[in-house]
């Protein structure tokens, strides 16, 4: 009855357990999470203005329902609400494009190993996009250092103002922290006087490695290349040597500098003015000549060559609602020409770009063409089935790298902790519903401690062996204390088995355990045994 009683006990403390366990985990990750507004999400469509001009929705929705060369056509886009991890689960990951945009809270090593390996072993491509420097453990995988500052970068060439929407006047208030730059896509232009459209440059026709398009920023850092990356080695001659192609696709201004002290003062020797190669905003890295298994030929699999691709992005701003659509940009202020042009003398791309449309389209014109462009559709070594149908390429947004509301954020928590183990659908809901039936399992069943027993192998129990009767215990006492003499006389069982009852009395010596080694008809009581199996231990020492 005790028994019963004591088992119902740790049922119910299991149970307990498990429970306040769960209502903890929900109830403080709904207090870190409290108070957060979800921003950059490509999947938030409902919303007060202010937050839904600083979503993700209308990139998605653009991305899945066209590209640049086939208009009636977009690409599968996906989300993962797990870590960058996921991105070795792809079955294509040369097709893949993973968008990590505006991180909340810093990338881990292991998450930005991961991504490494995904762009220089796998063929994939990333865009990193962020104004902090919680991206800086991916760059630094990049040989990439994210210049961050108190009051940000201040560009005094090249920004633009915000049209007052209570009265229609452009402000007094010249903010430089709105920056514009012209930008390619291949590589670095020197000449940048000739613009393209999405359209044109998609065709390949002598536009997307010499034409830029105007990109706008809403409160950037600088980007700048330091070396090779982790790892990496410079020297072609080295083992450690990857082949790479860098190039810087957008800058700000020569006189760019980092407000380092909030004072906005370009005098200021506190703060740094940024020459070239310190004031990026846009790099591309390129590591061509991978090799990935994919259809050459219609129902055919073999090895082709394939282009690693990851893209640095000095804000996050460039890809939300109110810069990536020219429409939202009118309704937040902002016009699709350079603003400041005519309050000052400052120039703007409308007075660089000398041949082709110098419209400002939306960042979505630029966008849409550089991740066309990083995609494998101009791969000749790939079949046209492919290729010619961009739903065979996959757009993956990180939708782990922003808060979530305080009732999602728990949930989003624990699948992201699941899906580690797999991205499959079926099977990640296989691995939690098991989850959920162990602890079941372990709350309502005590398992008897008695018949079974570990054998350090998670995969394999043993049976205990049968229990030792009690009037078994006389006799395997008895072959305890004849072992441990055998053992000290450092002699075999054939050598102990010759010896006489006289003889192995001299051995032993001691008349209780020279008793309980020769009388067959003496009983013990189990008080009796135990001192005897204490009297046994302490023999021979």
């Amino acid at each position: 009855m005790d028994g019963e009683k004591s088992k119902i006990k740790l049922e119910s403390a299991l149970f307990v357990g498990f429970i306040v366990t769960l209502l903890l985990s929900f109830v403080l990750i709904s207090i870190f999470s409290s108070g957060k507004d979800t921003l950059y999400s490509a999947y938030v469509t409902e919303e007060s203005n202010n937050l839904q001009w600083r979503q993700l929705d209308l990139m998605a929705s653009d991305l899945g329902e066209s590209t640049p060369r086939y208009l009636d056509a977009g690409y599968n886009v996906a989300n993962t609400m797990s870590t960058p991890m996921l991105v070795n689960d792809w079955k294509e990951p040369h097709r893949t494009m993973l968008l990590v945009v505006a991180p909340e809270k810093p990338i881990t090593i292991t998450e930005a190993d991961a991504i490494y390996d995904f762009v220089t072993n796998k063929g994939g491509k990333v865009i990193v996009a962020s104004n902090n420097t919680n991206a800086q453990v991916v760059a630094d995988k990049f040989g990439v250092q994210y210049n961050d500052a108190y009051g940000g970068l201040l560009d005094g060439s090249n920004f633009y103002s915000v049209t007052n929407l209570s009265n229609g006047e452009i402000s007094e208030n010249q903010d430089q922290q709105n920056i514009w730059a012209l930008a390619s896509v291949q590589k670095e232009v020197q000449e940048k006087n000739k613009g393209c459209n999405a359209e044109q440059s998609a065709q390949y026709e002598g536009g997307i490695d010499s034409c830029v398009m105007p990109v706008m920023f809403d409160m950037p850092i600088a980007i700048q290349v330091l070396t090779a990356g982790e790892g990496e080695s410079e020297d072609q001659n080295s083992k450690d040597y990857v082949e790479r192609n860098v190039h810087v696709l957008a800058s700000a201004s020569p006189d760019a500098f980092l407000d380092n002290v909030g004072d906005r003062n370009i005098d200021n020797e506190r703060n740094r003015v940024l020459g070239p190669g310190e004031n990026g905003l846009i790099v591309r890295i390129d590591y061509p000549n991978q090799k990935a298994i994919d259809m050459p030929e219609l129902g055919t699999y073999d090895e082709i060559e394939v282009t690693g691709s990851i893209v640095f992005v000095a804000g996050q701003s460039a890809f939300a609602n109110y810069l990536w659509d020219s429409g939202e940009a009118k309704e937040t202020g902002r016009e699709s020409f350079c603003l400041h042009l005519g309050v000052d003398a400052r120039p703007c791309w409308t007075s660089q770009i000398m041949t082709g449309p110098d419209e400002w389209q939306g960042n979505s014109a630029y966008f849409e063409t550089l991740i066309f462009d990083m995609m494998e559709f101009d791969n000749q070594e790939l079949s046209n089935v492919i290729t010619s149908h961009p739903e065979e390429f996959n757009v993956v947004f990180d939708e782990s790298r922003h808060s979530s509301s305080p009732l999602v954020e728990p949930f989003s928590e624990t699948m992201s902790t699941i899906v580690l183990l797999t991205s499959d659908t079926w099977l990640k809901w296989l691995i939690l519903l098991n989850m959920i039936a162990l602890l079941a399992i372990s709350v309502m069943v005590v398992p008897d401690k008695e018949n079974w027993r570990h054998v350090f192998d998670l995969t394999r129990f043993r049976e205990r062996p049968k229990k030792v009767l009690p009037e078994e215990h006389h006799q395997r006492i008895r072959e305890a204390l004849m072992n441990k003499v055998r053992l000290f006389h450092d002699l075999t069982r054939d050598e102990m088995t010759m010896k006489t009852p006289a003889e192995v009395q001299s051995m032993i010596k001691d008349p209780r355990l020279v008793e309980l080694a020769f009388s067959r008809n003496r009983t013990y009581t189990p008080d009796e045994l135990r001192e005897l199996m204490r009297t046994i231990r302490r023999w021979g020492k």
